[in-house]
């Protein structure tokens, strides 16, 4: 068999590097790869529009954390189907769907083929008018049927502000047998803006792909950009980085603390963690003026510099808020009320977690040491270390538990980065970018490994633009989670993994 392309992180390389395999040696390729230990990063299609009958090129991207490297293959679906991997290969299961979705190629033998957006495929019969778009949420829904099983759905439109996204659970009283979740009610169709890119709009295309993760996407796309164009951020630049991303960890990472302690009623932590959320807001919006880090980040570097007396005025404000932090989650693990709901609610299995590709804090509470920060370090990482935290029982307490674990490190990384932040510049100039071409972006958001695909075109310019947020990768947990639970538990599972409804209805 043809041996893969590996690259580096956001190593930029020539499209017909990438080896072309047969459909039959691309599916046993990746089988075979996530049974040694990689996993599927992405896995996508990308073809020119058309008829659905034109050939469909498959690109797969295998990480391997033993050797830092991504590995690149990809085959040709020229009949408007291939052999499903989703049989052998469980990671593959989502990205079969969407595949389908898009280019009505169907993978043949996919278990439970069910739409991922909603959305009418990208390619029809020439001269034929566009298929309608299905409707959003109407597909078959897995049943079980029995005495006494009974069905009860959740959403999409739900009791507080948030994103839709619809649950059905399948039970017998309060237990739950089976959890089917059902996104695409907010399908932006934001890859497909991205072709023809960059452009002055893209940036902002990248800091909304999931709003809560804009520095993690927002650092995925420079990194690709700069990849492609052969250039890198200033030090500086990738410092400043470095501390909004951690920034960016802090805030959420907090604020879900305070969120799982409200759905145990537990106030003291759940009030003084969300004010605490809002500290870390705040100091990211020292750096750029908004609170989310928007217009912050861009291709060559950074569009704020951190004066001295900014410095001072952040470190001032992260001292506070530590010790604060430390004194509101500590409660939680003091609380025996506390802990008696967290532990052993919503296991997860470390050979689960593998098998369906966990990643993130979702991972690492399953005693997985997957960080892209240590595996594929880019950037600041790759001279400022952050230690991988794990715990093995992967539940509720332990995706809380690493969560706390994170934050600690993290201020220990932004104290010591502001204390040894370097002089110079905080912008390069961005070169063209180099014509058919193909890079990939890996960036520890945090919720977990945020990755991104580019390939250009004759131009320089973007044909096909893959986006993996960790939701993508993650959902599934939260279903596998819930397995054997009382319905009364989703509510804490659920904010124990945190997903992102829009990082997934791309």
């Amino acid at each position: 068999m043809t041996a893969p392309c590996a690259v580096e992180n956001a190593e930029a390389i020539p499209l017909d590097a990438v080896p072309v395999l047969s459909p039959s040696e691309f599916r046993e390729y990746v089988i075979e790869g996530v049974r040694a230990g990689k996993r599927v990063a992405a896995l996508f299609g990308h073809g020119d529009g058309g008829s659905p009958r034109a050939p469909l090129d498959l690109y797969a991207v295998l990480s391997d954390e033993a050797t830092a490297s991504l590995l690149l293959v990809r085959t040709r679906a020229s009949d408007g189907s291939f052999e499903s991997l989703t049989p052998d290969c469980t990671q593959a299961h989502l990205f079969e769907r969407e595949i389908a979705e898009q280019y009505a190629c169907i993978p043949r033998g996919h278990p439970w083929l069910k739409p991922v957006r909603f959305h009418p495929p990208y390619r029809h019969e020439p001269g034929a008018p566009a298929p309608e778009p299905p409707t959003v949420g109407v597909m078959d829904y897995y049943r079980v049927e029995g005495d006494e099983v009974h069905e009860v759905a959740v959403g999409p439109v739900h009791a507080g502000i948030i994103e839709p996204g619809h649950f059905r659970f399948q039970c017998h009283g309060e237990k739950v047998f089976h959890l089917e979740i059902s996104l695409g009610y907010q399908h932006r169709g934001a890859e497909r803006r991205l072709v023809g890119g960059p452009g002055p709009r893209t940036p902002h295309y990248m800091e909304t792909l999931a709003g809560d993760t804009t520095i993690g996407h927002a650092v995925a796309y420079c990194h690709i950009v700069e990849g492609l164009a052969g250039i890198h951020a200033p030090a500086k630049a990738q410092f400043i980085r470095g501390i909004a991303l951690e920034l960016e960890r802090l805030a959420n990472h907090s604020g879900d603390l305070g969120a799982l302690a409200g759905d145990v009623g537990f106030l003291p932590t759940a009030a003084y963690c969300g004010r605490l959320r809002g500290d870390y807001l705040n100091m990211t919006a020292m750096l750029c003026g908004n609170r989310f880090g928007r217009d912050l980040v861009r291709p060559g570097g950074v569009l704020f510099d951190i004066e001295d007396d900014r410095k001072a005025e952040l470190l001032k404000r992260l001292e506070a808020a530590a010790a604060d932090t430390a004194g509101a989650v500590n409660l939680l693990w003091e609380s025996s009320s506390v802990m008696a709901r967290f532990e052993d609610t919503g296991h997860i299995g470390q050979a689960t977690a593998v098998e369906i590709g966990l990643v993130g804090p979702a991972a690492r509470a399953c005693g997985l040491e997957r960080d892209v920060r240590a595996d594929f370090p880019k950037g600041v990482f790759r001279y400022s270390h952050i230690p991988v935290c794990t715990w093995d029982t992967g539940d509720v307490f332990a995706r809380a538990y690493v969560r706390w674990l994170e934050i600690q490190n993290s201020i220990r990384f932004i104290r010591e980065e502001l204390g040894d932040l370097p002089g110079g510049p905080v912008m390069a100039e961005v070169a063209p970018l180099k014509p058919r071409h193909i890079a990939v972006s890996l960036v520890e958001g945090w919720r977990g490994e945020v990755c991104h695909v580019a390939i250009t075109d004759d131009r320089g310019t973007f044909a096909r633009y893959k986006v993996v947020d960790a939701s993508f990768h993650n959902w599934f947990g939260l279903a596998l989670a819930m397995r054997g639970q009382e319905i009364s538990d989703f509510p804490l599972c659920n904010k124990s993994f945190n997903l992102s409804y829009c990082g997934v209805d791309l």
